[in-house]
């Protein structure tokens, strides 16, 4: 099996599974994003909703269609990843192991693979561009910096923590030989293009205030869970897979030590720039996980590079069993290849509670798997209320949702039950609109609060004159704080949405 054969296993593992649990919070969002298409939103670049809303037309809404070209994404890094090693001097040995370290990381089945996320692509564009960097010191083909420039843009209209791969090569070029490339014109057009690229999403920035600065400070201050360095550094471990990271230990060590091509200290010096950067951002830990693939193709070439040795030969097989053992027992974390109730089964006799990685309690399932539950129940409850109403009640009311996620799956899911679109204040849904200034009759999901709270809060002087709890929410494995939430029908308000929209903004 070469390259290519890893990267299409890899996209066959995650489509088997595409079907299982359900729609994840973020795809529903991005679903309901791709229906207000734009040049950027409050917590994310455009691109990845651009993809998605061709991904529709073309193939529709259904799990198997819109998590393919995250797949797909992810089956592109294998490549590429194969690739590095060869173009590090790997053999057929390096070659295949570093392609087959990041088929079966978590990471790359996980981020790029089980939903739909910009993840899938950002972990795209930081090898694509790692292949172009490693090309530029290794052949000395300058030229290369023109098609860099085009995937840095794309990668920057993606997410922006293409931004910190951009400041690490900047880094690792002052910090090397490589650093003449500045004196010549190939790396500025390259800067240039990816610049022109960015431009209309800078100047949606622009004209909306830097919505996309307000979320980012209000989730690093207010949104993620702290993280102490020791923490941080563990988790690239449990992120990216044991063997993986004694791959990337080696590959890190074998650009510092870079015998016979000084310049490739450059992804040493990268390594170092980003990891810093990242853990005083107080950024998610695995914000990290794009950088690894270079490094993942230099340990590999490192061990090839043992195992030539009469007496070490061995090494060659017990890293690739190692590997493949310890991907395997990995695997229910990072793909749904189980039921519901074995993997919390499995999870427990592994003794691997859930990480929390946002200020949010967490129940039986880590929050990747749990924000696919509930959805679909959730549309249903809201429906049943709404059908209470009288037609006209029905035609001036509106669904005030608290989280993109409970908007979204209305959005979605609420489609078969002609339920109108939601509002929320949170995050792009902000911008959205406000519903009928008409509204005699809101449903209205509550606070995570105490009933006496709630009722307070909606019947308050200037809000409505009748309150009443209407439903109850209940799913056995979504996050908690979407569990037992109160829904309230509302009638007779003293004001518009419009009114109160200002103050109620919610970027986080």
């Amino acid at each position: 099996m070469g390259i290519m054969g890893i990267a299409l296993a890899k996209l066959a593992l995650n489509v088997a599974f595409h079907g299982r649990y359900g729609y994840f919070r973020d795809e529903l969002y991005y679903i309901a994003c791709s229906d207000h298409l734009d040049w950027g939103y409050v917590d994310q670049p455009p691109l990845s909703i651009f993809i998605l809303w061709i991904t529709r037309r073309l193939l529709g809404d259904s799990l198997y269609a819109i998590r393919l070209p995250a797949a797909l994404a992810g089956a592109a890094t294998v490549i590429l990843t194969g690739l590095m090693a060869r173009k590090l001097g790997g053999g057929r040995f390096a070659q295949l192991l570093a392609a087959a370290a990041a088929a079966l990381s978590g990471v790359v089945l996980g981020n790029a693979g089980r939903f739909y996320s910009m993840n899938a692509f950002d972990l795209l564009f930081w090898a694509w561009g790692a292949y172009l960097l490693v090309s530029i010191v290794v052949d000395g083909r300058e030229r290369l910096w023109i098609p860099f420039g085009v995937v840095a843009g794309l990668g920057v209209m993606n997410k922006y923590s293409m931004l910190f791969f951009g400041l690490g090569t900047m880094v690792g070029l002052l910090a090397t030989a490589q650093r003449r490339d500045l004196l010549k014109p190939w790396i500025w057009v390259g800067g240039t293009i990816a610049t022109l690229m960015v431009l209309p999403h800078a100047i949606w920035e622009i004209r909306h205030g830097f919505p996309s600065a307000e979320f980012m400070r209000n989730a690093s201050t207010l949104k993620n869970a702290p993280l102490s360095v020791g923490d941080f550094v563990l988790s690239q471990a449990m992120m990216t897979g044991f063997v993986q990271t004694l791959l990337w230990i080696l590959g890190l060590v074998h650009f510092f030590r870079a015998r016979g091509r000084p310049s490739l200290r450059l992804f040493g010096w990268m390594y170092a720039v980003v990891g810093v950067v990242m853990i005083a951002a107080n950024s998610k830990a695995y914000y990290l996980t794009p950088i690894y693939f270079p490094y993942l193709a230099a340990g590999a070439v490192v061990v090839e590079s043992v195992a030539r040795r009469p007496r070490l030969a061995w090494t060659k097989q017990l890293v690739a069993a190692g590997l493949v053992v310890l991907s395997v027992v990995a695997l229910p974390f990072a793909v749904p290849v189980l039921a519901v109730e074995d993997f919390i089964r499995y999870q427990n006799a592994l003794g691997q509670a859930p990480r929390a990685e946002e200020r949010q309690a967490l129940g039986a399932l880590p929050q990747y798997y749990a924000d696919m539950f509930g959805w679909e129940e959730l549309a249903a409850q809201v429906a049943g209320i709404y059908r209470t109403l009288s037609p006209d009640e029905q035609r001036h009311s509106v669904i005030f949702a608290r989280n993109y996620g409970e908007a979204a799956a209305i959005d979605f899911f609420g489609k078969r039950h002609g339920l109108p679109r939601a509002i929320s204040p949170h995050n792009s849904y902000w911008y959205w609109g406000t519903g009928p200034e008409t509204m005699r009759v809101a449903i209205v999901f509550g606070e995570v609060t105490t009933l006496e709270e709630n009722l307070a809060d909606l019947g308050g002087p200037g809000r409505f004159e009748e309150v009443e709890l209407a439903a109850t929410t209940q799913c056995g494995h979504c996050m908690p704080f979407e569990s037992h939430r109160m829904i309230f029908l509302c009638r007779r308000p003293q004001f518009t949405f419009k009114e109160l929209w200002p103050e109620e903004k919610n970027f986080i």
